[in-house]
C-alpha cells in the first residue's frame, strides 16, 4: 500500500462522494475510481459500496479507515520532525493524556518552554489508560500522562508532584451526600457508574476488601464529563477522581463530591517506550520535564 493511496481512501471515506474526493485531490475521478480498485484488488476485499448518490464503506473498509489514520498521522508526524533545524527549533509533540488536574503542572512545563521555543506546537489528546498507551505503543504520540498505582514495565516515567484523591460524585439529594466521607458499606447500597479500567485486583477492588461483581454498576464510563450528567440527574454516584469535574458548577449545579473513608491516592506519570527514539524537540520537552519534576526511572532498573 502507498502511503499516497491511503490518503485518496480517507478522502473518498471522510467525502462518502468519488465525485467530491477527486474534486479535493485535484485528480480525475476515473483516475481515483482505479486508484480505489487496484487498492481493492491489492487488499483482495471490497472496501466500498457504491451507490448512485453515496459511497459508504464495508466492514473491511471501516477497518482499513481506522488503520490508514493511523498510519498517515504517523507518517505526518516523522516528515514534520525532519524538518526541524538545529538554528531554529521547531516541530510537533503529541502528549496523550487522562483526566487528571495534574495535567496543570505539565502544561506549567509546556508554557515555561514556549517562551524559549515558540515554534513548538502541542497537540493534546485525551482519553482513558487504554487508549493513551495504545497511541504510545503505535508511535502517535511522544509522551503519555496517566494515572494509576504503578508504571507498566514497559516504560520509563517520571512521577508528577500531584497526587489525586478517589471518591464519588452525588446528587446533593442523596441520602449519601449528608455524609463526610464514603464507607465500603455505603458503595453496596448505591447504584454507581465506574470508570472502565476499573477491573478484578485493582486498587479500588483491594480497598473493597470485595468483588467490584457485588456492586450495582448501572454504567461505565472513559471520561469523566459526561458521566457526571449521572450524578446530576440523581440517577447514580459517580466513583471518580476529585477536580475533574467542578462539583456544583454551573453545568452540575446539584452535584457534590465526597471521598471515601479510608483515603485512596492515585499517583500521575509522564510515561514514554523503553529506547524511543526522540525528535530535538521532543528531547527539548524531556529535558524541561527532567527540571522540573526529577530524573527518570526504569521501573526495571
Amino acid at each position: 500500500m502507498e502511503l499516497r493511496v491511503l490518503k485518496y481512501f480517507l478522502s473518498v471515506a471522510r467525502n462518502e462522494n468519488i465525485s467530491k474526493a477527486a474534486e479535493e485531490l485535484h485528480l480525475t475521478q476515473p483516475t481515483l475510481s482505479r486508484q480505489l480498485s487496484e487498492l481493492e484488488e491489492e487488499l483482495g476485499t471490497r472496501l466500498f459500496v457504491r451507490g448512485k448518490r453515496r459511497t459508504t464503506l464495508t466492514e473491511e473498509g471501516i477497518f482499513l479507515k481506522e488503520r490508514a489514520r493511523e498510519i498517515v498521522a504517523l507518517a505526518d508526524k516523522t516528515v514534520a520532525q525532519f524538518l526541524q533545524t538545529e538554528e531554529n527549533i521547531a516541530g510537533e509533540i503529541y502528549i496523550g493524556c487522562g483526566e487528571t488536574a495534574a495535567m496543570q503542572e505539565v502544561i506549567r512545563v509546556l508554557a515555561a518552554l514556549h517562551q524559549s521555543y515558540p515554534h513548538i506546537l502541542f497537540h493534546i489528546f485525551s482519553g482513558n489508560e487504554e487508549s493513551i498507551t495504545d497511541m504510545l505503543q503505535k508511535g502517535l504520540v511522544d509522551f503519555g500522562v496517566v494515572c494509576r498505582g504503578h508504571v507498566p514495565a514497559e516504560y520509563v516515567y517520571l512521577e508528577l508532584p500531584h497526587r489525586d484523591r478517589w471518591g464519588l460524585l452525588l446528587n446533593r439529594h442523596s441520602p449519601l451526600a449528608e455524609k463526610k466521607a464514603i464507607s465500603r458499606e455505603d458503595l453496596l447500597q448505591e447504584p454507581l457508574v465506574i470508570s472502565r479500567q476499573h477491573t478484578a485486583g485493582s486498587q479500588l477492588e483491594h480497598w473493597l476488601k470485595y468483588p467490584l461483581g457485588d456492586l450495582n454498576i448501572v454504567a461505565t464510563y472513559n471520561l469523566l464529563y459526561n458521566a457526571a450528567f449521572f450524578a446530576q440527574e440523581n440517577m447514580a454516584g459517580v466513583l471518580c477522581l476529585e477536580d475533574i469535574v467542578e462539583d456544583e458548577g454551573s453545568k452540575f449545579p446539584d452535584v457534590v463530591f465526597r471521598p471515601l473513608t479510608q483515603q485512596i491516592f492515585s499517583s500521575n506519570y509522564i510515561i514514554w517506550r523503553k529506547n524511543q527514539v526522540f525528535s530535538r524537540a521532543a528531547r527539548i520537552v524531556l529535558a524541561g520535564f527532567e527540571v522540573a519534576f526529577g530524573e527518570e526511572s526504569d521501573v526495571n532498573s
